[in-house]
């Protein structure tokens, strides 16, 4: 059975910084595209970051560019969020997901084109950030 396990959240102030991990197991495909996704009170699920597992090309939403950055480890098929200089408006339940039935192809990865509920998802983790 597929799983994705995230790591707990937290609260920070304005301009801090948290690292979130996801844990994949149970699946057995290859060359998959793997991302955090976010969802603010009363706001849609919207994509923050993808990764395309063979090559590790990235795609960052302009929001959180230049401030979050994404990493899949290999090794134990891990997914990590570093994210700096945190907003308030980038508290909301951030989602793990991961796209093992291949629905997303490569250079839609590349551009950041995955809308829930494609995929995976683990179960979320609350991101709060106080002004």
């Amino acid at each position: 059975q597929v799983q994705l396990v995230e790591s707990p959240g937290g609260s920070v102030q304005a301009g801090g910084a948290l690292t979130l991990s996801c844990a994949a197991s149970g699946q057995t495909v290859s060359n998959y595209c793997m991302g955090w996704f976010r969802q603010a009170p009363g706001k849609e699920r919207e994509a923050v970051a993808l990764l395309w597992t063979p090559d590790g090309t990235t795609w960052l939403s302009g929001s959180v560019k230049g401030r979050f950055a994404v990493s899949h480890y290999r090794k134990n098929d891990t997914l990590q969020l570093r994210m700096t200089g945190l907003k308030p408006e980038d508290t909301g339940k951030y989602y793990c997901a991961a796209d093992f039935g291949w629905s997303i192809a490569r250079f839609d990865c590349y551009g950041g084109r995955w809308s829930y509920p494609v995929g995976y998802w683990g179960q979320g983790t609350q991101v709060t950030v106080s002004p």
